[in-house]
């Protein structure tokens, strides 16, 4: 018996026989050529044909996965077609008069080289869509039909990484589960597997890959990213009640759905989703979320070369209201900053970035992204409910200055013509202790709160989170963290303001009822919490 421990991406557990997925990839060579314009036009012809697998897999991906995940493959279209990646092969092929494969594979090799060094993890995961694109174009160059993996019977599918591609063109009903040795838990195949409902774990590493055969049996546990390949009696059985604990636990859940967040003495509380991307909005429609509690606008940024543009986000921003069909939908604007990078911001090395230019401050010292972002969502407004929150306020200053370029904003679009919502609610995230200390003057300025615990743990017990040394000391049940909540609750709530919590600690539901009685009033989680919560919330009595 063997363990290996990886990263969860989709809790559940699969107990059965392992097959291990391996592609065969062409060693490609630097073949020099005389005619680079016939090399050229092969390109174009290979690109044609690569559109049109993924069009198909587009389909399928729509019937297996729904819209938003399938929206996956619309990206890798865009990105086949993306001038910088297309320039780069072209230039290779002209350049140095070579074959259009050595070209896409070098183009490849550079840019997911560039994605994989930026510290965000988002972007990170980006280098395996870009393999994924340049390997189906030198199939396709090399005349090589798609390889489908043929499985016999159900299988745990094990590999060095999964492209979406992969993930998707595998028949669903014969995947117990995924397992890979690299990858991260923001790369599209840990999403596409997260919204089919496919346990899977990720990161497990070489080791893991060495000693896993065809057909051996194993256990994967989604929820802790454990794996045992070959496990004995006792342990198989454990885990086998966990399978049916998990089983029966999720059939109850199911039967919350529809259900009211009251609890027993009947207080009424919205549990929303907290989303990081267009794609994730479906997971929060499919777990009956309320709504959007958290929309992390900055993903527009991270994977983009260059500031996106007004009609961009308005794409984007439009789309998850259209999508959330009249339900609340909160924006949070831009957080680049910390441990969220976009080169092209040209932000100066800090040394305590965390307390540096980050959030809203660059957005008040760069007022020309924040109109264009501002612009983007009032257009959006009239398309859904929408609220926009501010992140990382320590003023009431900050907060006046917010307000008067939204109206601004509004003023300039209302001279234009173009149209925009009159009812959008303006909030702020309570993640700084100041903010927390004087909600009393910021409660009379805005609509609602959301409170980030993540950050205002780091700053009121002074733990960067993002240094494991201090994890003992980072405790987010300290009474000072939870202090500062109960007084913005109080405060929000003597002005006429909302509060709302969309930080980890909101699906934390030890604390459930400790919220509950402080008055929040409305949770946002991660998609697959919100049942979970939605259970707290009812198996609670306030009175």
């Amino acid at each position: 018996m063997k363990r290996f421990k990886g990263r969860g991406a989709y809790g559940a557990v699969a107990i059965g026989a392992a097959s291990v997925f391996s592609r065969q990839k062409k060693e490609i060579t630097p073949a020099r050529t005389d005619d680079p314009e016939a090399e050229l036009q092969r390109l174009e012809q290979a690109k044609a044909e690569a559109v049109g697998q993924l069009s198909e897999i587009y389909e399928k991906a729509l019937k297996e996965a729904g819209e938003s995940s399938a929206q996956i493959f619309e990206i890798h279209i865009m990105m086949l077609e993306d001038d910088d990646y297309n320039d780069s092969i072209k230039g290779i092929i002209t350049g140095k008069s070579v074959c259009a494969e050595y070209a896409v594979a070098e183009t490849a090799e550079n840019f997911a080289r560039m994605f994989s060094a930026l510290d965000d993890p988002y972007m990170q995961a980006r280098a395996a869509d870009v393999r994924d694109i340049s390997d189906r174009l030198i199939a396709c160059l090399c005349g090589k039909a798609e390889v489908r993996a043929e499985l016999s019977g159900k299988r745990v599918i094990c590999a060095d990484d999964l492209t979406p591609s992969e993930t998707v063109t595998l028949d669903k009903d014969k995947v117990l589960a995924f397992v890979t040795a690299h990858g991260s838990s923001n790369s599209h195949t840990a999403i596409l597997a997260r919204t089919m409902n496919i346990p899977a774990v990720i990161g497990a590493g070489r080791e893991f890959l060495s000693a896993v055969t065809d057909g051996c049996k194993m256990i994967v546990d989604g929820h802790t990213g454990e794996i045992i390949i070959d496990p004995d009696e006792a342990t198989e059985r454990s885990f086998l009640e966990k399978q049916r604990a998990d089983a029966e636990n999720k059939a109850l859940l199911e039967k919350l759905k529809g259900k009211p967040n009251v609890t027993k003495d009947g207080r009424e509380i919205k549990i929303y989703a907290n989303i990081g991307s267009v794609d994730e909005a479906a997971a929060a429609l499919e777990n009956d979320a309320g709504g959007i509690g958290l929309f992390r606008s900055e993903f527009l940024y991270l994977e983009s070369k260059d500031y996106p543009t007004e009609e961009q986000q308005f794409s984007a921003y439009k789309a998850v209201l259209q999508m959330m069909e009249g339900k609340r939908v909160i924006i949070r604007t831009l957080d680049i900053g910390a441990d969220k990078q976009a080169d092209y911001f040209g932000l100066s090395r800090e040394e305590n970035p965390a307390l540096g230019l980050r959030a809203l401050r660059i957005c008040l010292t760069r007022p020309e992204i924040f109109r264009t972002q501002l612009r983007a969502l009032y257009r959006a407004s009239v398309y859904g409910r929408l609220g926009i929150m501010f992140p990382m306020v320590t003023s009431v200053s900050e907060v006046e200055e917010c307000m008067a370029i939204c109206g601004s904003v509004r003023e300039e679009l209302a001279a234009e013509g173009i149209p925009f919502s009159d009812d959008i609610e303006l909030g702020i995230m309570i993640e700084t202790p100041a903010a927390a200390v004087i909600s009393d003057r910021l409660a009379p300025l805005v609509d609602f709160f959301s409170v980030g615990t993540n950050d205002l743990t780091q700053y009121t017990l002074a733990c960067d989170r993002q240094n494991p040394k201090l994890e003992r000391f980072a405790d987010p049940h300290h009474e000072a963290v939870l202090r500062l909540i109960e007084l913005s609750a109080k405060n929000a709530h003597a002005h006429g303001a909302w509060i709302g919590i969309c930080g980890e600690l909101a699906a934390d539901t030890t604390l459930t009822e400790t919220f509950l009685r402080m008055g929040i009033d409305e949770l946002s989680v991660s998609a697959p919490f919100v049942l979970p919560v939605r259970q707290a919330v009812r198996n609670a009595d306030l009175s």
